[in-house]
This record gives structure tokens, sequence and C-alpha cells, in this order.
């Protein structure tokens, strides 16, 4: 048998000269995990327990994680509803904030275009959508604003489109020619484009034309057995043989926790939160960037995705976190 352990702490000693009797110049373990394997190699048990004595606050710096995808919209709204300042802040941002990093923008236009000053404005960098597609007038009205943001200095990657190769679109070239226009007026800022990790390999002149390689890897949507979803998504990071020593981010990867399997891969809270912890656990000690996806549950996305669209958040969708 095989016992695999890994910890999380509150971060490091103040001093490293002081008996242990000084608590309050130690780290606290706060999470524990592991895994026990059988002699082949096979999963046969794992465990994840947050560590929080009565009167112990974990702090935020150590509960922070990278990055998260952000969507403003609540209950009963979705893309094409015009979102308020005051919504952007006091119903999703603010709730947010304490436990990330980054935040990862879909689009600038409806008033998405104001999140990136607002999050600057309250401490988190941002990855900043350009939501390009069919409707060329309206990429036009994406496109400027996005740069608006990126010379106003909002803008810590500019991110080029979100899977438009791989819903086709638009085709390459016409995706190269917005990625070569964003590189010129907002000299400075790393742009890249977003889509499925395999897609890259596909066209390695989109790769070649990024600053940052930003890859979807969703071993759900691959029907991905729940005790194998780490390993494969490694292998989706790993197998990308195209970036050449450029940056390579995971932006979008997570796990459901309500609605119909998928193959192999079943909803369920447990699923979802040991993906979630595993993920970071790995990205963690490899120093890997992740965007969580993702903060909300949102009821609109069932039309694209069926019944498990509404419950990829970490947060329901009154913004209750779901896995305490």
């Amino acid at each position: 048998m095989f016992l695999i352990f890994d910890t999380e702490t509150t971060g490091l000693p103040k001093r490293d000269n002081v008996p242990i009797s000084e608590v309050d110049n130690w780290p606290r373990v706060v999470q524990i995990a592991w895994q026990l394997h059988d002699e082949n190699g096979n999963l046969t048990e794992h465990h994840n327990l947050l560590i929080q004595p009565d009167g112990f606050e974990i702090p935020y710096s150590a509960e922070k994680i990278h990055g998260i995808s952000y969507s403003p919209y609540i209950d009963g709204q979705s893309p094409g509803t015009e979102i308020s300042e005051q919504q952007i802040l006091d119903r999703r941002l603010n709730i947010i904030k304490p436990y990330t990093n980054w935040i990862r923008t879909f689009s600038c236009i409806e008033g998405n275009q104001e999140t990136p000053r607002i999050a600057h404005e309250n401490g988190l960098k941002t990855m900043v959508g350009v939501g390009i597609g069919e409707d060329k007038e309206e990429n036009e009205i994406e496109f400027e604003n996005a740069i608006e943001i990126a010379k106003a200095g909002h803008v810590n990657i500019l991110a080029i489109g979100n899977e438009v190769l791989l819903r086709g679109d638009l085709t390459e070239d016409e995706l190269l020619e917005y990625i070569h226009r964003a590189k010129e007026a907002a000299p400075g800022v790393q742009v890249g484009y977003v889509d499925a990790y395999f897609l890259f390999e596909n066209h390695p002149r989109v790769a070649e034309a990024c600053d940052v390689l930003l890859i979807n890897c969703y071993p759900f949507w691959e029907q991905t057995q729940a005790e194998y979803s780490l390993v494969h998504m490694k292998d989706m990071y790993q197998a990308l043989n195209v970036a050449n020593g450029k940056k390579v981010i995971i932006s979008e990867t997570g796990w459901p926790n309500i609605g119909t399997p998928y193959g192999g891969s079943v909803p369920s809270p447990e699923n979802a939160l040991n993906y979630f912890i595993n993920s970071y656990l790995w990205a963690d000690k490899e120093g890997v960037e992740i965007f969580y996806f993702s903060s909300f549950d949102e009821s609109w996305k069932v039309g694209d995705e069926g019944d498990v669209g509404a419950y990829w958040g970490l947060w329901d969708k009154d913004g209750k976190l779901k896995y305490v």
C-alpha cells in the first residue's frame, strides 16, 4: 500500500530560531489531504479535511487561490443584460475578493467593461476577456472597449476571444488579425487567446502569435471518472508542445456538483470539492496558474450545457459558499 499526503499552512515562520512554544511565530496547518493506493497504484481511498479549531480563523492569505472566472449575472440575468457598477461590486465582486488574487472576465460590453477598473480598485489583478464571435460589428465594440481599458491601465492579461476556434465562430486568420491588432494597440500588455488545450496544437500560428497561452482543461467534458480527473488534467497541461517557452495558464477548469452524469464524469458535491482541492494542491506544488471555473452558479448556462451548466460555481446563485 502507498500513502500520499499533503498539507496547507498559513505561511512561513516569522523567525526560525525560536522555540516551538512561541505559537504566534509558527504557521498553522489548516488543511490536510491524503490518498491511499494499492500495490498496483490504484486509488482506494482519499480524504480532504480543513483544520479549524474553535476560536481560530483561517487567514484570508492562506485561503486565497490564484484566480477565478468572474460573472456578474444574478439569477434571471444572462449575456444581453446591462450590468450596473453597483451590481458588479456589491452583488458579486465583494463576495469573492477575499478569496482570490485574480479574476477573469469574459466581455467588454453591457457594463462588463467597468469590471476591470473596479477589480483593480479593490486590489485584484485582471485577465480581461474580449468576447469576439460571429457578429463583426459587436466584435469592434468589444475590441475598442478592451483597448480603452488596457490604455487606462486596468488589464494585466488581455484574452482575445474564448473558444472561437472550437465553436467555429472565426477562422484562424480572422482570429490572428484581432490578436495582432491588440498587440499593436496595447503595447506592454500581455495578449493571449483562450481555447481548449488541444486547439493550440492544431493552430500553431495562434500559439506563436500569443504572448501567453490560455488553455481550458475539463476532464469532466472528456467523460473522466472523478478519481482520475487530476491525472487527466495534468496530462492536458503537459501535452502542450507548442508553447516554446511561453507561459501557459489554465484559464478554465472545474467540476459541477449537480446534474446528469456525462459518460464516466459524475457531478456531486464530493467530486466537485475534491477536484477543486486536488487541482490547487497540484498547482501550488508545481507553480501552475489556474483560473477556476466558476465563481457563481448561473442558471442561464443550462441552454448550452444541459442541467450541469447551472452548477459549476464555488458559490450558489444567491452568493452563498457551497462547500463549508
